[in-house]
């Protein structure tokens, strides 16, 4: 058993050599990985990945920095891609960016309602993207609540973490929680109930420590894994298992 890297993006283009990273993952011991699709075309890649590699599944969707992009036509293509794949465990990762702001606010929150109004036609779990829009995320939420989804890469504090579970969310950790000076993921993973965790690398960004600022890999997911499991007093054994247990319940992997 090892590790599942819940949130990756080997889609990405900078990854020139995927077969030799999955391969690095197999070596390192990480059992599985959840590449996300964030508009149309890394959707289709996703799928076509997943469809490659034995140990990566797909989720499809469209990121709010995409917002614009997204209409009925994509809406059909991401349900075909869905229905006719059956490691396609999600939709995602969609939500709110209000960092960014490259769609506007209501545009974000229609195709963010939108998507989850396909998983749950299609049964699927939602991986959720918020920046800087916790509030309005929740709200949005609470018109489907109760849910089945994650919180990716978690940055809040320990009280809308609560609301969030509330809500049906599991809550996922990524190289952040490693950094130093995050006091506020450090305090949210060390409180976290067991059957609410996920980890992740959301790679190629948020490189863990000791590679902070560099390229990320999904096996660096075990540094992400290793300090969770430091955090909550407990082996990193005891951590994949509940984390393994927790994929199974949630994305029926």
């Amino acid at each position: 058993m090892g590790f599942i890297d819940t949130h990756c993006h080997l889609n990405d283009e900078s990854y020139e050599d995927v077969a030799s990273i999955v391969e690095e993952c197999r070596n390192q011991n990480i059992e599985k990985m959840i590449c996300i699709g964030f508009d149309l075309p890394s959707s289709i890649r996703a799928v076509e990945l997943a469809n490659t590699y034995d140990i990566v599944y797909a989720a499809v969707g469209v990121h709010p920095d995409d917002a614009d992009s997204y209409n009925d036509e994509v809406e059909k293509q991401l349900e075909a891609l869905a229905l006719n794949n059956k490691k396609v465990v999600a939709i995602g990762e969609i939500g709110l960016d209000y960092y960014w702001d490259k769609a506007s606010h209501d545009t974000q929150k229609s195709v963010f309602a939108k998507q989850i109004e396909l998983a749950r036609r299609l049964n699927l779990p939602i991986i959720i993207h918020n920046r800087d829009a916790f509030m309005d995320t929740y709200e949005v939420l609470n018109e489907y609540a109760p849910l089945r989804g994650v919180m990716h890469c978690y940055s809040g504090s320990l009280e809308m973490a609560y609301n969030y579970m509330k809500q049906g969310l599991h809550i996922s950790f990524a190289g952040p929680v490693t950094f130093k000076n995050a006091k506020t993921p450090k305090e949210v993973a060390k409180e976290i109930p067991l059957d609410r965790i996920l980890v992740e690398t959301d790679c190629p960004y948020l490189a863990p420590h000791p590679h902070r600022g560099k390229v990320n890999y999904p096996y660096f997911v075990n540094l992400v894994g290793k300090e969770v499991a430091s955090l909550k007093g407990i082996s990193e054994e005891e951590l994949m298992e509940a984390e393994s247990r927790n994929v199974r319940e949630l994305f029926g992997i």
